[in-house]
């Protein structure tokens, strides 16, 4: 099988590239990364005019692409220039959801960059687990109302609207809502994360919500969901990791020691080496999950899973290892090197970490 990107994807990677070398500055990031929203919004609508939103959704929604290797070319590029904006957190997650239950408005307005919608799954000691939330939806006469509390819903703040998940009493298992971000009882509780961006723990008191799809049935639709957000995670890791190899090798050519260049020593040549399989490696583990991305739920699971352990692992290992080789100055905050080892090791704590996804994987 013919796993070179075509030329249209090529094209695609090509303008990205172009777009963060040109304006998309790592200073400006890291100032847009530590604002209020936690990004920048006129580099949000840069991109969704560039195309990037619609690349990720298939062609009967308003996009031009949606399958796994569309979003895998998106988020490799945007990982090798580190962007906050939250294309994965309030668009592909999201816009899918709401397009697989016929909110084709409101996808058409995510794919132009004029709506974003964040997801409230994660609650207090669930780690992982968002098939049985504590919070609660009822029916009312009029509406349905949700009381509950969300945490580490990235992106919330400034957001046009959310989707949560709740329990109902009168079906079992979980369902989804939809909730306006001015809609009464909602509370937000903004704070920074590690790694540049914001999140919000989510209050709800008797918040009114529009139930998504049927009632009790929508752990597959968020299943399929959590699919294509791993998945973008795993794309953004890969390129973390490559412009991490860059910075190392061009270190290693510059920096000199004993009066010779780092690369020279064959020890650290290893080392290197050793860096450049376990990324190729992870590099095969993301274009096997983008294959599966369309499978029967059991094979694309496994292959997600695969591919998120091996980036966890393998992100890690790359992460200190180029700290390691560059010294002191690759934790230093004027230097580029650190804030992608940084990103790089929070995204195994994402969607589930490696624990969470081995798991996963031997149950399968």
């Amino acid at each position: 099988m013919d796993f070179q990107p075509t030329e249209e994807r090529r094209m695609l990677a090509d303008m990205i590239g172009k777009f963060i070398q040109n304006d998309y500055p790592l200073k400006e990031r890291l100032t847009a990364g530590s604002s209020a929203l936690g990004y920048c919004p006129t580099a949000y609508s840069t991109m969704a005019q560039l195309g990037l939103i619609g690349a990720l959704f298939e062609e009967e929604v308003g996009g031009f692409g949606g399958s796994g290797f569309d979003i895998a070319t998106v988020f490799t590029e945007l990982g090798k220039g580190l962007v906050v904006e939250p294309l994965n957190d309030t668009a592909l997650t999201t816009g899918y959801i709401l397009a697989q239950t016929d909110q084709l408005d409101l996808v058409e307005q995510i794919v132009l960059g004029e709506k974003r919608v964040a997801l409230g799954l994660i609650e207090n000691g669930a780690d992982y687990d968002w098939s049985a939330p504590e919070t609660l939806a009822r029916k009312t006469d009029a509406e349905w109302q949700l009381n509950g509390v969300k945490t580490s819903v990235k992106f919330a703040h400034g957001a046009d609207a959310l989707i949560v998940s709740a329990q109902t009493q009168s079906a079992p298992g979980i369902s989804l809502f939809l909730i306006e971000a001015a809609a009464t009882g909602l509370a937000e509780h903004p704070f920074q994360t590690v790694d540049g961006g914001n999140a919000c723990e989510i209050t709800l008191h008797n918040t009114p919500a529009q139930l998504l799809g049927v009632e009790g049935a929508a752990y597959p639709l968020i299943d399929a969901a959590a699919a294509r957000a791993t998945l973008a995670l795993c794309a953004e890791a890969l390129g973390l990791m490559e412009r991490i190899k860059d910075m190392t090798i061009d270190y290693m050519r510059t920096r000199k020691q004993f009066g010779s260049e780092l690369g020279k020593f064959q020890a650290l040549q290893h080392r290197v080496a050793q860096m450049l399989l376990e990324i190729e490696q992870a590099k095969s583990a993301v274009i096997n999950a983008a294959n599966d991305l369309q499978a029967p739920a059991d094979e694309r699971n496994r292959a997600i899973s695969a591919a998120k352990y091996s980036i966890g692992r393998i992100g890690c290992a790359v992460a200190e290892e180029a700290i390691q080789l560059h010294g002191g100055i690759g934790m230093t905050w004027e230097y580029d090197l650190g804030h992608f080892a940084k990103r790089l090791v929070m995204i195994d704590h994402e969607w589930g970490d490696q624990d969470f996804h081995l798991m996963r994987f031997a149950e399968s």
